[in-house]
């Protein structure tokens, strides 16, 4: 038999790469729909002015951030423990049922702020679980000397979701604002069939099955061991931390551009948009040379598109500017997936996998809370340039604290000398 040149060539990753691409269109349209109900209640329901209903959408962001924070551990640990076709279809599930909660009660104009809140933090626990099951599976579905472009592929998957969530769901929620929730619901079980439909994937375990506890300690040991790697998870974390602002579109979409949601969908995609053209280029010409400083340079070149955004009152330009955004974070994604997917051994792919999820987590939600804080200080358009601005200065302060990045060149040696000169 003729060996595939392609990971699409693999009926197993077929079907993992539509269930991806299924999920994230769907959650995405979801989690990008709730911000704008939120910020939107809180002005028309409650009285609120922008400055302190931009800071319920940190709070919401952190109401997201607190299961994941809790519950990666034993996310990491059942991706390594048991079926993870399981783990992900059952995830897939409970979000399936949060979004039906989400469209009844948006049909039925039920929603307050508590409501939005709890709805956040029941998806949060849901896709703590999706996120190292998925990630961990496309190493066993495909051979190693694929796995590069199985990366790249699986990122057109999550960015071009990621682009078409929003948008088609920000145009059917000005249709009828329950609809695009019955959608997600709709999708999230054709995803948790496809994922069922690959071939038993349970973690490869390398000597005697170690105690829960002891298991997720190991993961965590093996990345702090490794240095480039711990350096990338962490660049990853501070800076988008900082420099998120994707919190405040909701705000840009409604009193700034007025826009509205279909705007807001619109801006939600347009980072996805320049990152899935990225992927798009990585899947044919993926970097093996000098990846630690394409990493950083990604990274501020992420800081100032985030600085251009704010600063922005065209809508097209904002657009623009939001898709250069997305282009660069999508490098520093890349880098750090192939990083963690070709270096990590089988049996602990799940509980370095959920590692690396709470880094781009708590980026993400923390994110949302610090943008939140600063924009109840600065206002917006403020926020969202201080974020940028610190986004720049963390890079910097990263190439100095690991020089590893600086120096790296390409991705297995980093590992492999870093794991001889510990033995």
């Amino acid at each position: 038999m003729t060996e595939p040149t392609s990971p699409l060539q693999i009926r197993d990753y077929r079907f993992f790469w539509v269930a991806r691409f299924l999920a994230v269109f769907a959650t995405l349209s979801m989690v990008v729909l709730i911000g704008y109900q939120t910020y939107d209640v809180a002005r028309a329901d409650y009285g609120m002015g922008r400055s302190e209903a931009a800071f319920q959408l940190g709070l919401l962001g952190l109401a997201q951030f607190v299961p994941l924070f809790l519950l990666t551990p034993i996310a990491g640990l059942a991706a390594d423990r048991f079926d993870r076709r399981y783990v992900a279809a059952f995830a897939n599930a409970i979000d399936c049922l949060i979004a039906l909660l989400l469209a009844v009660l948006t049909h039925n104009e039920s929603l307050n702020l508590p409501i939005l809140f709890a709805i956040a933090a029941a998806h949060g626990s849901a896709r703590v679980f999706t996120g190292p099951s998925m990630s961990a599976i496309a190493p066993n579905i495909v051979p190693p000397k694929l796995l590069p472009k199985a990366i790249a592929l699986s990122s057109i998957a999550w960015q071009g979701a990621t682009v078409a969530g929003p948008a088609v769901g920000g145009l059917v929620f000005a249709i009828a604002p329950s609809l695009p929730h019955f959608g997600t619901a709709a999708l999230l079980l054709v995803s948790a069939s496809c994922v069922l439909s690959i071939r038993p994937v349970r973690a490869k375990q390398d000597g005697p099955r170690l105690k829960p506890l002891r298991q997720i300690i190991d993961g965590l040991v093996f990345i702090r061991r490794q240095r480039f790697l711990l350096g990338c998870i962490t660049l990853d974390l501070f800076a988008v931390l900082l420099g998120g602002a994707t919190a405040m579109l909701p705000v840009f979409a409604r009193d700034i551009l007025a826009v509205g949601p279909e705007g807001l969908g619109l801006m939600r995609g347009a980072p996805a948009a320049g990152a899935a053209l990225v992927a798009l280029w990585l899947s044919f010409r993926p970097f093996e040379h000098n990846v630690g400083v394409k990493m950083l340079v990604a990274v501020a070149a992420f800081g100032a598109a985030t600085i251009a955004f704010a600063l922005s009152r065209n809508f097209l330009l904002s657009l623009a500017v939001l898709a250069v955004l997305g282009a660069a974070d999508m490098i520093s994604v890349f880098i750090r997936q192939s990083l963690i997917q070709l270096n990590t051994p089988d049996d602990k792919r799940g509980r370095v996998s959920a590692t690396s999820g709470l880094a781009i987590s708590a980026s993400n939600e923390l994110g949302e809370l610090q943008s939140g804080l600063a924009a109840a200080v600065l206002g917006a358009t403020g926020a969202v340039v201080f974020g940028g601005a610190g986004a720049i200065v963390v890079t910097a302060i990263w190439a100095w604290i690991f020089p590893e990045l600086r120096r790296a060149r390409t991705f297995a040696p980093t590992f492999l000398e870093e794991e001889e000169t510990k033995r």
